[in-house]
């Protein structure tokens, strides 16, 4: 599509960017071919860290090469779909590269999906192959393949490729092989030899990366290698890290931000890519002790935990160069309270599922800056090959500081959803992402994301963004987490609710968290219910679900 005649194509926030941020990138075609050109160049150098395991470049390539040889040996063709429902392990990276060795589409599952949601993914995206944990496949997921077209079944045994055990997060026990499975380590180191002529371009299909489903049933937005591979070379461009970088696998691999921010760029780094299963905060604070990363990204729920674990030190952070946060809001409170107990600066950052990941963040050399009306902290700039608008209801620009729907183009726009045509035609009109996300741009081309279009509340004819009640929550000393939505009320049609989960040690009532509100927002935005609650309902990607929170009240 053509770039709109205005004051956004313009991209002020170009100026922003350092003269390696700007630059032009040329990647290559795939992550497979970041393999290969690190195998070339590095062989020996470790890729995957995994509590006290290591594996080389050369040994991942060798490895997936097995893997892409045996699904081709058992009929995988070019195209077919491979799931894979693991979580932060080697055997998650060794089946994304084998089976796209193998020519396949990958959909990536979230592990904590219940059959029924996993079931509707193999059948949508037509699955031929599943990888997943050999637990999983005995517990659940074997009845949520029975009633589609998955043909073949890899299991893998996370306790591989370590000899560690921490049974914080490994406290399992390895199963006997199933009959209607193989083993998919078993595979990996069998040998096989990966099938000819089934390299990936940059138009070909990647992912389908289901959304995660907080505003309703996931769809499966259609990543290209393209798409991936503009992004993970951004990063690595413009994140200043050193050379051989250590990134932390702090969000899951399966959601598009562990996928691209983490394993993508790390991969087109030559970087070493440290795994830890899945997040506790404990053993995700030794392994920033035992790696020394340069990199992590997460959303803001996980550095509250590890801020307020009990043995958390400014020394666990001290190693790194860059820390992002992503997925879900971050509040400009939190960042100053990391700040000061710990050192690093949290840098925003924007994306979604169906750009691939980022298309703002805040580049290194700067600071976000907070909206001095709103409070809000500014997510970051876009790239210099990308345009973000802000378009009112009918899609025409608003000015710089209105806000507004937000809309982006770029090359990691994805060319849709997978086979929902109207789905795609209502959100990518003209090759256009529409987000569903209000926010406005300053003039500077800083980005704000004030909250979820369906998210907003309304009360008495007055609009509130859930967004602004929640930056007011976290500045209260008591509040760990905090998620605002709107509840039937018989006066204001809609009021709102405050759900609050509450730092350790602290304590605090509802009445003390609705005055403080009280005190420092508009009379129709404070919260006239407030619930405590141990802990908010969260995504695997660490966003939390408010439309759980909602529908606990009127059934939504």
């Amino acid at each position: 599509m053509t770039v709109h005649d205005s004051g956004y194509a313009a991209k002020p926030w170009v100026a922003l960017l350092n003269d390696a941020q700007r630059g032009p990138i040329d990647p290559v075609d795939s992550l497979v071919h970041a393999l290969r050109r690190a195998v070339a160049e590095v062989p020996d150098r470790a890729f995957l860290a995994y509590f006290d395991g290591r594996l080389t470049y050369r040994e991942v390539d060798e490895l997936s090469d097995s893997v892409a040889g045996h699904l081709a040996a058992r009929g995988l063709e070019r195209g077919d779909r491979v799931a894979i429902v693991l979580q932060n392990s080697p055997h998650f990276v060794i089946a994304l590269l084998g089976a796209w060795k193998a020519g396949a589409i990958v959909v990536p599952v979230n592990p904590m999906y219940k059959a029924g949601e996993v079931g509707h993914v193999l059948r949508d995206g037509e699955v031929a192959a599943l990888v997943c944990s050999d637990r999983a496949w005995e517990s659940y997921l074997r009845e949520a393949a029975a009633d589609s077209p998955v043909r073949i079944v890899l299991t893998a045994c996370e306790l591989d490729f370590q000899t560690r055990g921490d049974a914080r997060v490994l406290a399992f026990e390895r199963l006997s092989s199933a009959a209607d499975a193989d083993d998919l380590t078993a595979v990996a180191r069998a040998g096989h030899q990966a099938p000819a002529g089934r390299d990936a371009g940059p138009s070909d299909l990647a992912l389908i990366s289901y959304t995660s489903g907080t505003s309703g049933t996931p769809k499966g937005a259609t990543n290209t290698h393209g798409n991936i591979m503009c992004n993970a070379e951004r990063q690595r461009l413009g994140l200043a890290l050193p050379e051989a970088p250590v990134y932390f696998a702090l969000a899951p691999l399966f959601h598009i931000t562990g996928m691209v921010c983490e394993l993508g760029a790390c991969l087109d780094s030559a970087g070493l890519l440290v795994l830890a299963y899945r997040f506790e905060a404990g053993v995700v604070l030794d392994a920033f002790a035992e790696h020394r990363p340069h990199y992590t990204v997460g959303p803001s729920t996980a550095f509250m935990a590890l801020a307020a674990h009990p043995a958390v030190t400014r020394e666990h952070f001290s190693s790194f160069r860059n820390i992002s946060s992503g997925g879900a809001p971050l509040p400009p409170a939190l960042v100053e309270k990391f700040r000061a107990g710990f050192g690093p600066y949290i840098r925003n950052g924007y994306g979604l599922t169906e750009c691939t990941a980022p298309c703002a963040s805040v580049p290194p050399q700067l600071e976000a800056p907070v909206d001095p009306v709103s409070g809000t902290l500014a997510v970051g700039v876009p790239g210099p090959d990308t345009v973000v608008r802000i378009v009112d209801e009918q899609g025409a620009e608003v000015p710089f500081g209105e806000q507004g729907e937000i809309v982006v183009q770029g090359p990691q726009v994805v060319p849709g959803y997978w086979r929902r045509p109207d789905a795609t035609a209502e959100t990518f009109p003209d090759g256009e992402l529409r987000t569903g996300d209000i926010g406005f741009m300053d003039p500077q081309g800083w980005l704000y994301v004030v909250d979820r279009k369906k998210d907003m509340i309304n009360a008495s004819g007055f609009k509130v963004w859930p967004r602004e009640v929640e930056d007011v929550l976290y500045t209260h000393p008591a509040v760990r987490e905090a998620a605002v939505v709107g509840v039937p009320d018989g006066y204001r049609g809609e009021t709102v609710k405050a759900y609050i989960s509450l730092r350790p040690g602290a304590e605090t009532d509802p009445d003390d968290l609705a005055a403080y509100c009280k005190e420092r927002l508009a009379a129709y935005k404070y919260p006239r219910q407030v619930e405590i609650l141990p802990d908010l309902p969260k995504t695997a990607s660490g966003k939390i679900l408010r439309r759980e929170l909602r529908s606990q009240v009127d059934g939504r």
